[in-house]
């Protein structure tokens, strides 16, 4: 089985769809996708989705406050984070992190959000899930001042492997969306080929970045499966391998029962 590690039910459009979420659940679980992390991207997000946890037993969430949000928001506290990260169904923080390349000119208030989340996360002792764009050192430095115990992800990995070695020192995982089958990321790829098979995650984004060849649509959970065959035609395994590696490795990190 497969799970999609890092996606956003909440903000697909089902409008056209019949049967709303579930469907969407159905059509990802008839395409052997087994288990869905959907994550936070403010904190009226991570609230509301308490309730959609609460109606499937493989759907999780995060609590988390994106890198581009401060538009909407005042930095999150220590302390908010923590009391609703200890909710029914709340497997990690985040997401959380820098971008210099959407957003350069908010990065003070980006840099002390990320800090509260990763103070969080040693409180929690859960794992956090990072978003990194044109902030490699900053966000390594960050990450060693404050290392997270229950370490975390890089989530939708575009950076470089001297990026990806110093995240791995540190123990978190390497996630890859369907950015890796796009026709322009060769040096992703050169990366994808190089993360221990232990530490990969795959993930969607969605509705976000469909992978080949659903570029143009839509993206949802089910399309994992096009990423998760992608990566091991990439690596030289087969499907079954790569799905039970990065399925194990969900677990792991996201400290989830089998």
């Amino acid at each position: 089985m497969l799970v999609d590690s890092h996606c956003h039910l909440d903000h697909l459009d089902l409008s056209d769809r019949e049967g709303g979420i579930d469907a969407v659940l159905e059509a990802a679980k008839a395409r052997g996708v087994s288990h869905f992390l959907s994550v936070a991207v403010d904190m009226p997000t991570s609230k509301s989705l308490l309730e959609l946890t609460a109606q499937h037993d493989n759907v999780f969430s995060s609590v988390g406050a994106h890198p581009l949000q401060k538009v909407q928001q005042e930095v999150p506290s220590v302390e908010e984070l923590i009391q609703l990260a200890s909710q029914p169904g709340v497997v990690a923080i985040g997401e959380t992190g820098l971008d210099n390349f959407y957003s350069s000119e908010t990065i003070d208030w980006q840099r002390a959000s990320f800090i509260n989340h990763l103070k969080a996360s040693q409180q929690i002792n859960k794992p956090v899930i990072i978003h990194t764009r044109d902030a490699r050192e900053e966000t390594i430095d960050l990450l060693r001042q404050y290392t997270p115990s229950a370490a975390g992800v890089m989530h939708c990995f575009t950076e470089s492997w001297e990026m990806a070695e110093q995240a791995l020192e540190l123990g978190f995982y390497i996630s890859f969306s369907g950015i890796v089958t796009f026709a322009s990321a060769d040096e992703l790829r050169d990366v994808a080929v190089r993360v221990p098979l232990d530490r990969i995650l795959v993930e969607t984004d969605s509705p976000w970045l469909a992978p080949v060849p659903h570029r143009g649509k839509q993206n949802e959970p089910q399309y994992v499966r096009e990423v998760a065959e992608f990566m091991a035609d990439l690596r030289g395994i087969s499907l079954e391998e790569l799905a039970a590696a990065t399925t194990d490795n969900f677990h792991r990190l996201f400290q989830i029962p089998r």
